[in-house]
């Protein structure tokens, strides 16, 4: 197999993943962006969280709904739990890693706010503790992950959501993350601002 035998493997699992995806996900994205846009006309704001490339969906999820998307619209309250690395680095020196999340979301989340939890596999120590302190606040969670869902499906009850994608590879999981963020800010803004389909 040559290298653009190999570009071509990729774009052909990507698609395929893609296509597992949109046959699967739809019900909970939808359910999802329903219960974020509740959230924010309720006046509460939207916490995001998650590791490596995860913390980069997680600025990207926030920056798009602080700003926009595709529309020009009022900006809405999110913050990426990912981006302040003075907080970030302090709890990981004074307490443990585990914290990073947690303790952020103990201190800025309110009864009515959202979590959204982003992790691959499901596992991540410091996700599963952002999630245990969610439920200590009275947040809901969203959680986008891939795989079987590890711990943290596991932690979810009735009133969260879980977007699992349908694939054991954490890249094609994570560009599946990518379609389902910006399916949720789409849907989002179409009923914020009235837009038809």
């Amino acid at each position: 197999m040559n290298l653009q035998d190999i570009i071509r493997q990729t774009f052909a699992e990507t698609l395929e993943t893609h296509q597992a995806a949109a046959d699967a996900l739809p019900p909970a994205i939808e359910l999802a962006a329903n219960n974020l846009l509740g959230a924010l006309l309720g006046g509460h704001k939207v916490l995001i969280c998650g590791n490596g490339g995860s913390a980069a969906d997680a600025q990207h999820f926030a920056s798009e709904m602080v700003n926009r998307f595709e529309h020009d619209r009022p900006g809405l309250p999110a913050i990426a739990l990912t981006t302040d690395t003075s907080t970030l680095t302090s709890i990981a020196n004074d307490d443990a890693f585990e914290q990073i999340f947690a303790r952020q979301v103990r201190v800025l989340g309110q009864g009515g706010d959202v979590l959204v939890a982003i992790s691959t596999s499901g596992r991540s120590p410091n996700i599963l503790e952002a999630i245990h302190a969610a439920r200590e606040r009275d947040l809901q969670v969203i959680a986008l992950t891939g795989r079987d869902g590890g711990p943290l499906a596991e932690l979810l009850t009735e009133r969260d959501v879980e977007i699992r994608v349908p694939s054991e590879r954490t890249a094609r999981i994570q560009e599946v993350h990518l379609v389902v963020i910006h399916s949720l800010c789409d849907l989002i803004d179409r009923q914020l601002l009235g837009i038809r389909p």
